[in-house]
């Protein structure tokens, strides 16, 4: 085979097998279109169902609804003109007003600083805050103390669910052994103040028949309707807590007697904090201690008397050192404690209030006593006087309190000799001036030296302090409590500085019922609400009438008529005769004592005259001419006692 043969061959072959790779490549081509085109129909099919199934949803959809999604639909589209976007309008909704309302009816303490109790009343759950007693007046001889009339409470017992207390102090737990008498419910408490209260109750034999609970700080519990949350703060004793009360209307809050002291002596600092949150969540009431509103500024820390003290026991080395506080001030007493054995003395606790306080504190581990420290006051004569440091109670002037019997020179164990040093570590209480005044002069008659400067802090927050709970807080109301009127109302002042409205701010009167929610506060009730005054063992025996007579003993003194009538005639068989009493002395006036008899004898005698027999006008008309005699001879008027006695 030549060349061109061969070339023709290899040509013819190039060109076969070039139409076989077209061929190829058009089945594929061909492959593809149709794959694509089953794909389509395939899609086509799936929306054609789709569409069906929706057709059948929307026609069993009911009218309603479809008019729902029309409307939907043309709903107005707000545009945002900062962002440039569209957004669907959403409707506002109304806040639910909160329409409830909660009693707020304060038995005592509003008047004066003392006899603390308050109620809180929701639908048929009553709890009460505190439950104290007062000192007697000027113008009640004879009373020993004043507790709350509770005559309220116990008209509605079966709602009382118990007894909510601040701190141990007897003007907020004095009158609970009283009480309890009556209402029987369970007392909640922080564990120093249970304590000081179980002596109470021991020495009436209560304490097996009254539930008592000891409650911690932050702790709740439930009472009724009401929940109550224990609160660390500060104050003159340890344990001491405020409240918030949450009800159905809103959260009240009661501080309770407190300062605010970064540096207490036993324990923490009060839990500012937890008044924040509680401020923040929404308080609708605030009830805070109105005792040193007057006062600018901070409360001193109860440490700075540690130092005060250090420096008097440095001063007074060579003498015997007498102080006198508060048998509660559990932290006074220990830097007294601190103080003696720093300087090497031996301490003796005088006084019945005094004893007990220490010795609970003590069970409990509130006070830390060094051993060795603390004799018997029938070991004092064993050491000298300057190792030897008496506390004591009676810092207050009162007449059977340890520091005032010795004053008197009728303390039985412990007389004043000139040189003692006595530290009165108080300051008197609204009322209590005078009584103190006294103690003092008698003291220093006596040649003791008495200090009484700087040796006492407050336990009750001053201005700012106030105002720093307020901040905290927010409340919506302010409802002052614990103080005289003037305290009151300069705590309103205060408040309405700090941004409370004019008409939130309520001064209350003990008896009035404030009913108080969201929407308003108002004084819908008065109920019972004085004074009960306790004499001996006797409780409430003692009233208006009995009190005037008192005070007329004591002013006028008193003249009794003593006179014999036969039983059936009437005769004056003898008299009358003349005692007195309290009004003039007997051997000094025999004259006018006889001119009183005469008097007497002519007024039984115009009686026989006037064929009078019922004895009480007989005593009535001897009555009246004794008295009219001693006016006019001697602007006097005693209290005129005619008693007639009958023989046969």
């Amino acid at each position: 085979m030549d060349l061109e043969d061969i070339i023709v061959k290899a040509t013819a072959e190039n060109k076969k097998k070039e139409e076989e790779k077209a061929a190829v490549k058009v089945k594929k081509q061909a492959k593809k279109t149709e794959t694509k085109e089953e794909k389509k129909i395939s899609k086509s099919t799936k929306e054609k169902k789709s569409v069906k199934t929706d057709d059948k949803k929307s026609a069993k959809k009911p009218k309603k609804d479809i008019e729902k999604v029309k409307a939907e639909k043309v709903k107005p589209e707000k545009k945002s003109e900062k962002l440039g976007i569209f957004t669907k309008k959403k409707a506002e909704k109304t806040p639910k007003v909160n329409d409830k309302k909660v009693k707020v009816i304060p038995l005592g303490g509003l008047e004066q600083i003392g006899m603390n109790i308050t109620a809180f009343e929701y639908e048929d759950s009553i709890i009460v805050v505190d439950c104290g007693m007062s000192f007697p007046e000027d113008d009640m001889p004879g009373i020993d103390m004043v507790i709350p009339d509770v005559s309220y409470l116990i008209d509605n017992i079966e709602k009382v669910k118990g007894f909510v207390i601040t701190h141990g102090h007897e003007d907020h737990i004095g009158a609970i052994p009283y009480v309890l008498k009556n209402i029987n419910v369970p007392i909640y408490a922080t564990k120093l103040t249970i304590g000081i209260i179980e002596g109470k109750l021991e020495e009436k034999n209560m304490t097996k028949s009254v539930k008592r609970k000891v409650v911690k700080y932050g702790q709740t519990i439930t009472l009724g309707d009401f929940k109550v949350e224990f609160i660390r703060t500060n104050h003159s004793i340890v344990d001491a807590a405020a409240l918030a009360i949450f009800s159905p209307a809103g959260t009240i809050i009661h501080t309770g007697d407190f300062k605010i002291d970064y540096t207490p002596v036993f324990g923490d600092a009060i839990d500012l904090g937890r008044f924040a949150e509680l401020g923040k969540k929404g308080v609708l009431a605030l009830m805070c201690d109105s005792t040193n509103v007057l006062r600018p500024g901070f409360t001193s820390s109860e440490r700075t008397i540690g130092k005060r003290f250090d420096q008097i026991f440095a001063e007074n080395s060579k003498s015997r050192i007498i102080v006198a506080t508060f048998a509660s001030n559990v932290d006074r007493v220990q830097q007294i404690i601190n103080s003696a054995h720093k300087y090497g003395r031996k301490v003796v606790i005088e006084g019945r209030s005094m004893i007990n306080v220490i010795n609970t504190a003590m069970e409990l581990g509130y006070i830390n006593i060094p051993v060795n420290t603390v004799i018997d006051i029938e070991q004092m004569k064993n050491y000298p006087d300057n190792q030897i440091v008496l506390i004591t109670t009676g810092s207050q002037g009162e007449s059977m309190a340890a520091l005032s019997r010795m004053a008197a020179s009728i303390h039985r164990k412990v007389s004043i000799i000139p040189g003692d040093t006595v530290v009165l570590s108080s300051t008197p209480i609204p009322g209590n001036e005078k009584a103190v005044s006294r103690v003092i002069n008698e003291l220093t008659r006596k040649g003791a030296n008495v200090i009484n400067d700087e040796t006492h802090v407050s336990g009750h927050a001053c201005q700012e302090e106030i105002k720093l709970i307020y901040a905290l807080v927010k409340p919506k109301y302010a409802i002052p409590v614990h103080g005289e009127y003037k305290h009151l109302v300069a705590q309103g002042e205060l408040a309405r500085n700090m941004g409370i409205e004019e008409e939130n701010v309520i001064i209350l009167s003990s008896g009035e019922v404030l009913e108080i929610g969201e929407e308003s506060a108002d004084i819908v009730d008065k109920v019972p609400a004085g004074a009960i005054l306790v004499d001996g063992l006797g409780v409430g025996d003692v009233g208006n009438i009995v009190l005037r007579d008192r005070q007329s003993l004591a002013e006028n003194g008193i003249i009794i008529v003593v006179m014999t009538l036969e039983k059936y005639t009437n005769k004056l068989l003898s008299g009358p005769d003349i005692v007195t009493r309290g009004f003039v002395y007997v051997r000094e006036s025999e004259g006018l004592i006889e001119e009183a008899s005469n008097v007497a004898y002519e007024a039984v005698m115009d009686c026989m005259d006037k064929k009078i027999t019922d004895w009480s006008k007989i005593k009535n008309v001897v009555k009246e001419s004794l008295s009219d005699y001693m006016w006019k001879n001697l602007k006097r008027s005693p209290v005129v006692l005619p008693i007639i006695m009958e023989v046969e």
